[in-house]
């Protein structure tokens, strides 16, 4: 049932999931900071899956920087917008295939396929159930060639708390209990405006990759500016500060702390 939401989310979400990542500089800091660790971590060359890829945006960036990619995704309309995005990029000869499917089943790739695996934005957390989360991991580790990098990012649980005063309130005042439940346990089963999902610890994502690959690093996607999107939009319209918070931006984006209260964190890692 779960999948059926996240799957009618996005297709109602449209081009919002393709435009989300460029929007205004507070969530192209998702997307700069992922493409930075991808391009210190990824092979120069080589085969690339995007499981969960949405609308390609990924997939289309590493074709144009050289790479092969399979783009695999639950929402057929994600697909969609991906195939036209992809056709008017020209990139359509790196782009091996675009496939509906789930992370948590990619038995559809032999094990060790791929030269990379990334599985960006939040695939792993619109897996509500734990053992369907950990099937992911395992599956992505499986599709990896030896010593391939593993990249996964998901929705972070304490940002979420931080944000609640924020943007949620004072509705959530009348939802006390699935205040209560998100913060208690991460999980959201959905109904008040996202696809059901669960909202990670870093502890939980570092755990369900320990002892299945080697963990290189974690980073918190939008750092030490989470939660501060508004004040952020207006000193980078400023242009006056943009390198120097960018440089402290990746000195610190690493720091467990801030991996923490980030909105999205990433992990990366190796197949052994």
């Amino acid at each position: 049932m779960s999948g059926e939401l996240v799957k009618r989310y996005y297709t109602e979400l449209d081009e919002g999931e393709w435009n989300r990542l460029v929007k205004n500089p507070y969530h192209r800091l998702e997307y700069d900071t992922t493409m930075h660790f991808l391009r210190k971590h990824l092979p120069r060359r080589g085969l690339v899956l995007d499981a969960g890829g949405g609308p390609g945006r990924y997939t289309m960036e590493l074709a144009r920087l050289g790479y092969d990619v399979v783009l695999l995704d639950l929402t057929p309309r994600m697909l969609e917008i991906a195939r036209g995005r992809i056709r008017e990029a020209g990139v359509g000869d790196r782009v091996k295939g675009v496939l509906e499917g789930s992370a948590d089943d990619l038995s559809m790739f032999e094990t060790g396929s791929f030269d990379a695996v990334l599985c960006l934005g939040g695939p792993l957390s619109h897996l509500v159930h734990a053992e369907r989360r950990l099937n992911a991991v395992k599956e992505l580790i499986r599709v990896a060639g030896p010593g391939a990098p593993i990249f996964a990012s998901v929705i972070g649980r304490l940002a979420l708390c931080m944000n609640s005063i924020v943007y949620l309130w004072p509705e959530m005042k009348d939802n006390q209990a699935l205040y209560r439940q998100y913060t208690a346990t991460g999980q959201y089963l959905g109904g008040y405006g996202f696809a059901p999902c669960h909202f990670y610890l870093p502890e939980e994502l570092r755990g369900e990759f320990e002892g299945r690959a080697q963990v290189i690093e974690m980073v918190g996607l939008e750092g030490m500016f989470s939660s501060h999107e508004q004040r952020y939009n207006e000193v980078q319209a400023s242009g006056e500060y943009n390198e120097l918070l960018w440089e402290t931006h990746l000195k610190t984006c690493t720091h467990p702390s801030i991996v923490g209260v980030s909105e999205h964190f990433m992990i990366v890692g190796r197949k052994r």
